[in-house]
């Protein structure tokens, strides 16, 4: 007891030590210096190369306040970063507020300084907290500022965020005005390892002249910093006269896209508010991209601006399906419209509100009706002037649409069977092995031969799922119908593996998928159902080699105590010719179908592996040229008998009806 008295003695001498010399009070700049994350993100080479972005950003905003034709930026050997502008520079004229210091030192060493806060100096600006010179000042330990203003080119020097010399005459300059900073980040909070990365500098670089088409940046980089293996040039002038265009060109060069051309353009708000510019292709491999920016300042987590947006293009396509009559259309989102799609979108407001210093998200709520209020009634007219690509592009959106209702629905399967056990359809008869190795599931049309199969089959290792008839054709079902089909349901649901994109071999639960039909006409067709099912649900199945067809006999030939069968009509006329001799009278019986022939012939003749004839079904490998064009024109082939276009298949049936020479009716 007497230590815990002494205890909460010593705890209560502690709290009363705690008084007002112990509150520090952190002045000019020091804030930043000692907490740089709060200002730029953090200390890392992403925060370092934003350190660039301030200042490149102050001189844009130069541009686009229409006062700056041309920027330079330049990477030393040293690490040293050099941007210039020939801007109106920065002012140098005493501060009223703060006697004995210029304007230009209040700017650089005083936080939430700046000419953006009341509006009359820009209009529209990414520097906005007028933080952004005075964080970069604080975090290098060596700063250099020149202005050449009204004929004259004076000069500041910095080390830290204080000034290590006044503000010096360099005499009259006659060609010559705007802001040149010249900087050197301090490796006490960086890391003496430190280093600007040449392709990131140059990248930020062209992507502030895509934003501005009234601007022509000059980069330029020390010649030991170019490796070989790297593209970024040592020099290039960025300048580009259809701004965002040009920008998604360069980035789409090359691939295929569902419309012919993108949907690009620039539209004034109303009220001088500011401008919006964008540009959108939906390209047919859906690798998608979605870069904005606000008054240049890139904003990588999106905002309101790319709200107003999505908004304009998912209401001008439901608007557009409604006007074709395409009733799903009412139905799509944004996800499905933009979802694969590659879009640049730059806009200039008065006055954006970001969420933190670093600007990675625009806040401002006007900033989704001005954006779409100012693209819809363009989209609406790009729809409308080329029926073709609306068309492409609509059908595109409703395919998205199916995909993401057919993700729900599996996810909604999944999560009610989650905690169950296993549900198999009713009609299976599964075989005992619990592993998939070794193990087949044969696919048979009806009852009746599902039956036979049954009591054929070696229950350890084969099982068996009666399909009901023809089952649906999914090369021309929608996917609404696919799900609402119970007898493909009930496949997968056996096989376990998922389909499409969600397919997992490693969970397919049978090692071999055997199609066993009769055969004749309609089996065939049902075999070729099947196998466009797998073709487009479950691809990667007949890749991995597990689909295979049965090979069951159409005739049984017998002669006295001697029995052979044959798989067809040609297989009929060589075994008689091969087996028997040519005055014996055969009998010849036609099997009707599987459910007519004993369980044991079945067995024979089908079902075991040591007696069968299996094909495996393969599709063409891709990695070769000449495979390549093997699969597309298989695609081609599958969309041609397949698909949704009857009149593909009556074409095929002409060209090909000469060379049928036996009709099997």
């Amino acid at each position: 007891m007497r230590a815990m008295s002494d205890l909460f003695q010593n705890t209560a001498a502690k709290v009363t030590e705690y008084t007002a010399k112990d509150i520090e009070v952190l002045e000019g700049l020091e804030p930043v210096r000692k907490r740089p994350g709060m200002y730029i993100g953090g200390t890392d080479e992403k925060a370092l190369h934003h350190l660039v972005a301030e200042i490149l950003d102050n001189a844009m905003d130069e541009a686009v306040a229409g006062h700056a034709t041309v920027i330079d930026v330049e990477l030393g050997l040293d690490n040293v970063v050099t941007i210039r502008d020939n801007g109106r520079g920065i002012p140098v004229d005493p501060h009223p507020k703060y006697p004995g210091k210029s304007a230009l030192e209040v700017i650089f060493t005083t936080l939430h300084s700046g000419g953006k806060f009341g509006g009359g100096a820009y209009k529209v600006s990414g520097g906005l907290h007028g933080v952004g010179v005075s964080v970069v000042n604080a975090l290098s330990d060596s700063l250099t500022v020149e202005v050449a203003r009204d004929r004259k080119l004076v000069r500041q020097k910095y080390s830290r965020g204080v000034p290590v010399t006044g503000l010096e005459d360099l005499g009259t300059v006659q060609n010559r005005r705007g802001t040149t900073v010249v900087f050197h980040p301090d490796p006490d909070i960086f890391g003496p390892r430190a280093r600007f990365k040449p392709g990131t500098m140059y990248r930020m670089t062209r992507s502030k002249a895509y934003l501005f088409r009234g601007v022509r940046i000059r980069w330029s980089c020390a010649p030991e910093l170019i490796k070989e293996d790297n593209p970024t040039p040592q020099s290039a002038e960025l300048h580009f006269p259809n701004g965002l265009t040009d920008f998604l060109a360069e980035l789409m060069e090359g691939r295929e896209t569902v419309t012919p051309a993108v949907f690009a353009g620039r539209q004034d708000f109303p009220d001088d508010m500011g401008a919006v510019e964008w540009a959108i292709a939906w390209p047919e491999d859906q690798e998608a991209f979605f870069s904005s920016y606000c008054n240049t300042v890139p904003t990588p987590e999106g905002g309101t601006h790319e709200q107003g947006l999505r908004n304009a293009l998912t209401k001008g396509l439901r608007a557009f399906g409604d006007m074709t009559n395409t009733k799903k259309a009412a139905n799509l989102t944004a996800e499905d419209v933009l979802g694969g799609a590659c879009v640049m979108l730059s806009c200039f407001i008065r006055e954006p509100q970001f969420q933190g210093q670093t600007k990675e998200k625009l806040a401002s709520a006007e900033a989704t009706r001005l954006v779409e209020q100012a693209m819809k009634d363009q989209f609406d007219h790009w729809l409308s002037g080329d029926a073709q690509a609306a068309n492409a592009l609509l059908t595109h959106a409703l395919t998205r649409a199916d995909e993401r209702a057919r993700r729900k629905a599996d996810k909604e399967t999944t999560r009610k069977t989650a905690t169950k056990k296993l549900r198999l359809p009713g009609k299976l008869a599964d075989c005992s092995r619990s592993i998939a190795q070794g193990t087949e599931l044969f696919l048979v049309e009806g009852d009746s031969a599902g039956g036979s199969a049954k009591q054929a089959r070696m229950r350890e290792t084969q099982a068996v799922l009666p399909l009901r008839g023809k089952i649906l054709n999914v090369a021309s079902a929608s996917n609404e119908k696919l799900r609402a089909n119970q007898e493909l349901t009930d496949l997968l649901e056996a096989l376990g593996c998922g389909a499409r994109d969600r397919y997992d071999d490693e969970k397919l639960r049978y090692e071999k998928v055997i199609i066993m039909t009769d055969a004749d006409v309609d089996g065939a067709h049902i075999a070729s159902l099947l196998m466009t099912f797998f073709y487009r649900e479950m691809p990667k199945l007949i890749e991995n080699g597990h689909l295979y067809l049965a090979m069951p006999p159409l005739y049984r030939l017998t002669h006295g105590g001697k029995s052979i069968y044959a798989r067809d009509d040609a297989d009929k006329e060589r075994l008689l010719k091969s087996e028997f001799k040519a005055n014996a009278k055969v009998e010849i019986s036609r099997f009707k179908g599987l459910g007519e022939m004993p369980p044991m012939q079945l067995k024979e003749t089908t079902m075991n592996p040591a007696t069968r004839t299996l094909l495996r079904v393969s599709i063409p490998d891709v990695r070769t040229e000449e495979s390549r064009e093997d699969a597309a024109s298989t695609a081609r082939l599958v969309e041609r008998l397949m698909g949704r276009k009857p009149e593909l298949r009556f074409q095929f049936i002409q060209e090909n009806a000469r060379f049928v020479e036996e009709l099997d009716i």
